[in-house]
């Protein structure tokens, strides 16, 4: 700045730029003509130097008469006097220019730190206008069992109070959780499941009884029972209230009446079917007639082949339950059926409901902060079922090898546990997941509720723990006693962890089972609560990449974002496949059917 002014100052003066530099404040003296004097006492000449202030002042003579030498004096005294003017003029200007210079100065630094104060306002101002632009919007139905999810609003008013909290310190990371915890855009669907204003009333006269066995584990029976009701309804039949499955894997002895609230199932589905809580005295001792339906079927086959025997024999037992009905070419009635069951008559018994939302308070702390469900299906049951023992030990990999081999309805024995993993057709390990979470930029303070049993392998959560440690479940949020009364109620647990993630603000599954089918399932449902469905096959390729250094994390981060940019629960119609085992599952995706797009004006 100082050789800039000095600069502009020579050019003022026309001066050399020494002589008007702000380093230099003498003045320039230079060695003159002399002339002599000849002093009257005796003949001593004396040498008289003159000092001239300037080098551009004109020369003296060195003879003249003293009225030359007082004029030249005079010329002299008015140049200097002229000179000096312009040099303090010229100083002027450049004390005026540094002025300048630095009142800019202070006023950008000024402006910096009021942009960043009105930046931040206006990110708040921003995300109020969010808010309340979500409080304007018309939001979806949420009339399923009390598990409407308190959206909008609060997800803002929890992004804030993380930043209260410390758990996002930046403006940048506060753009970012926001990303993190928003919902997908779903403002143009809404449900429609409601029965017509004007329909046909049930007809009071039955064709039957039909008794249900649904098998399998929680979920694997709900969607059994939602088949059976439909079923039932395509015949004109009496549902009796289904017997569940004691003989899965996990040998849970509870009832229909333990885990569902049976009254309520009842009540609800009464314009539709007519349950009852056990066959008529007229029927007590008839033999019911055994059938396993056949999986995937349309309506047609009920109507064709099942319903004559059904009038023959009054009383049928259906031995399974599950997939009995095909996932598409079903009538919309039927499917719209199918939903109401699931979501509004399969509410669960008041103890479970309860005891989810207990772990709900807790887990949230009271304060509505955020928390992602995580159905990581590392179980040793679900390994030795798919054959995928990635990173265990050789003796893990023969235990779950051996288990395979005893479980006799297990039909795959034989299975090449790494070609699979590479198709995406195996969990993702607990590693696996922790890089997942990591390049999605979930921050490390990130409260986790783990929708599973135990993990199989010896130090197999390391990782995960060690990269998130704020990692809960049923067992850690409860005491010995809370949990006593479903000690070996596996699904009552189950039907509790089903609670907590269907509300929890973000869902991500490791394994497209029936708990993730149903719960992503319910939360498309439910306004398309964020629910995370991971590219196993195109991501552990990823992984392997990175383990053997071919990428940089950077640039493993940026791909996996990519990957998972359109699979975030974002509304989407259920894909159709050649055969019904490769179709998107009904009940994980049903639309169309129970939820439609609205019509934009």
């Amino acid at each position: 700045m100082a050789h800039n002014s000095s600069n502009s100052t020579a050019a003022v003066d026309g001066g050399p730029h020494r002589v008007n530099s702000p380093r230099y404040s003498g003045s320039m003296t230079r060695r003159a003509h002399s002339f002599k004097r000849k002093n009257n006492n005796n003949n001593n000449i004396n040498e008289i130097e003159l000092q001239i202030n300037s080098p551009r002042s004109p020369l003296a003579p060195a003879e003249g008469s003293l009225l030359k030498r007082n004029n030249l004096h005079h010329h002299h005294n008015h140049h200097l006097s002229h000179k000096e003017k312009r040099n303090k003029f010229g100083q002027w200007v450049f004390f005026l220019f540094c002025g300048v210079c630095l009142f800019v100065g202070l006023l950008k630094i000024c402006a910096t730190a009021w942009w960043f104060r009105s930046s931040v306002h206006s990110t708040r101002e921003s995300v109020q206008e969010l808010s309340d632009s979500i409080n304007n919007r018309n939001l979806m139905d949420q009339s399923s069992h009390g598990y409407a999810h308190r959206e909008g609003a609060n997800e803002v008013e929890r992004t804030l109070k993380m930043v209260t909290a410390g758990m996002i310190d930046s403006h940048t990371d506060m753009a970012v959780e926001s990303g993190i915890w928003f919902n997908p855009n779903y403002e143009n669907f809404t449900q429609c499941i409601d029965l017509p204003r004007i329909h046909k009333k049930l007809d009071a006269k039955t064709n039957g009884y039909i008794l249900v066995n649904a098998n399998g584990g929680l979920n694997q029976m709900r969607f059994g029972i939602c088949d059976m009701v439909a079923v039932a309804k395509i015949m004109k039949a009496t549902l009796v209230l289904p017997s569940l499955d004691h003989t899965s894997y996990w040998g849970d002895a509870s009832g229909f009446k333990d885990l569902f609230d049976w009254k309520h199932f009842i009540e609800t589905l009464k314009g539709d079917i007519e349950v009852v809580e056990r066959l008529p005295p007229a029927y007590a001792e008839t033999e019911p007639f055994s059938k396993t339906p056949i999986s995937w079927s349309k309506t047609s086959y009920y109507k064709n082949e099942v319903l004559p025997l059904l009038k023959q024999h009054k009383v049928i037992y259906f031995t399974h339950s599950d997939s009995r009905l095909a996932n598409n070419g079903i009538p919309s009635s039927i499917q719209k059926l199918r939903c109401r069951v699931n979501y509004r008559a399969l509410k669960y018994s008041s103890p479970i409901e309860e005891f989810g939302n207990k772990l709900i308070s807790r887990l949230r702390q009271n304060d509505e902060s955020p928390y992602l469900a995580l159905h990581l299906r590392y179980e040793k049951d679900m390994l030795a079922f798919t054959g995928c023992s990635h990173n265990l030990t050789a003796e893990e990999d023969e235990e779950l090898r051996q288990m395979r081999h005893e479980v006799g309805h297990w039909k795959e024995k034989e299975i090449n546990g790494t070609e699979r993993r590479l198709t995406g057709g195996c969990p993702l390990t607990p590693r696996e997941t922790s890089l997942l979470l990591r390049a999605l930029d979930f921050p490390s303070q990130t409260r986790i509720y783990l929708v599973a049993g135990e993990s199989y392998g010896r130090g197999s959560m390391k990782y995960l723990e060690d990269d998130f440690p704020n990692i809960f479940s049923h067992s850690s949020l409860s005491s010995k006693e809370e949990l006593n009364p479903y000690k070996n109620h596996q699904n009552m647990l189950a039907g509790i962890d089903y609670i907590v993630a269907l509300q929890s603000d973000i869902f991500l599954y490791t394994y497209d089972g029936n708990m993730a089918k149903a719960v992503q399932g319910h939360r498309r449902f439910e306004n398309f609560k964020k629910t995370i469905n991971p590219d196993k096959a195109n991501f552990v390729k990823l992984v392997d990449k990175l383990d053997e250094g071919k990428i940089s994390w950077k640039k493993f981060r940026s791909k996996v974002k990519v990957l998972h940019k359109e699979r975030m629960g974002a509304p989407y119609l259920r894909e159709r496949g050649e055969f019904p085992k490769l179709e998107e599952s009904f009940y994980a995706n049903p639309m169309p059917g129970c939820i439609c797009e609205t019509k934009q004006d």
